[in-house]
């Protein structure tokens, strides 16, 4: 039995989280004595997934299958599922994760579990773990249809990369007949350079005591330094401060990076939400009093416009000295 894992890109490359989702998929695998088969959506660099484990990935060329039309990708890894006997599907939980899971479920008639956290235990059946409550305890969920889908925490499970080169074939699929009434008339983001949050290990994150967005300087300069993604609080994407999509929390991103710095964010439980599954969280708040600082693996308590520049001053002399 082969399990497939659906594997995203950027910029025509293999994302890291789908990365980390054949990785999952290719220790499923093995456990059930199976084949790890990708099934990569227009990837230049498919063979990579080698390095994970691997052993064969079908590369969709036909620019139409894209995650922009979860219709036609649900098509093409049905078709992928039936040519290789697959009947574990992987996905990352990530935006197309979150869009074609769900209507290949659907579709398919399988069982799914999101937001995994742990490789299936297949002694009684196959269960697997996942967050619930805002991360406050785990569910495990034994997935008893015959056809098992599962989309993998991004930063749960981490990547080790190896030796090797998956062999890579084109597969071509046929959705001519598929009309999902979505056009796609123009494609906007961020800097195409900048690590997605949900996939980003290094996070500097900020809120309302910051007063207003002309100090944002002062974040991004320590974002900068560090090699990090910048973040923010609901009330300051609700504002207007910053973008929407740096919002992290409960109704925001998740994220589980390895190190989470929050500047002038009192820590409220929606934020803590979506922020607690951080390896190491470092507040920095004037108020001794914040709930951020239970939750803190460091804390300093000053105010962010003394503290931040010396920290960046530091960082920089650091990083200078250390290569």
């Amino acid at each position: 039995m082969s399990v497939l894992i659906v594997v995203d890109t950027k910029n025509g490359e293999v994302k890291k989280s789908s990365l980390e989702a054949a990785q999952y998929g290719a220790k499923v695998a093995a456990s059930i004595g199976g084949e790890a088969v990708a099934l990569s959506l227009n990837a230049s660099n498919a063979e990579v997934l080698g390095t994970v484990g691997v052993n064969k990935v079908l590369n969709v060329t036909d620019s139409s299958v894209s995650a922009s039309d979860p219709q036609k990708v649900v098509a093409a890894i049905v078709a992928a599922a039936n040519q290789v006997g697959a009947k574990v599907v992987v996905f990352a939980h990530d935006s197309t994760g979150k869009a074609v899971a769900p209507r290949l479920s659907a579709k398919s008639g399988a069982g799914l579990v999101t937001n995994v956290t742990s490789l299936p235990d297949t002694a009684s059946g196959f269960v697997v773990s996942k967050n619930v409550f805002s991360g406050k305890a785990h569910a495990h969920v034994n997935i008893l249809s015959d056809e098992k889908i599962v989309s993998i925490l991004p930063n749960a499970f981490g990547l080790a990369a190896g030796e090797g080169s998956a062999s890579v074939e084109d597969f071509a699929v046929d959705v001519s007949g598929i009309s999902s009434g979505i056009t796609v008339k123009a494609v906007k983001g961020g800097n195409s350079d900048v690590v997605p949050l949900p996939e980003a290990e290094l996070v500097v994150s900020a809120g309302r005591g910051l007063k207003g967005p002309e100090n944002w300087g002062m974040v991004e300069e320590m974002a900068g330094i560090l090699g990090a993604t910048t973040a923010c609080s609901r009330p300051v994407a609700d504002i207007g401060w910053r973008p929407h999509h740096e919002h992290v929390g409960q109704t925001g991103v998740a994220i589980r990076p390895n190190l989470y710095i929050a500047i002038g964010i009192s820590g409220a439980i929606q934020h803590l939400a979506g922020v607690n599954g951080s390896k190491v969280i470092v507040v920095i708040n004037k108020d001794p009093e914040a709930p951020f600082f239970k939750a803190a693996d460091y804390g300093v308590v000053g105010d962010a416009f003394e503290v931040v520049p010396r920290l960046n001053e530091a960082l920089r002399k650091f990083k200078a000295a250390n290569g």
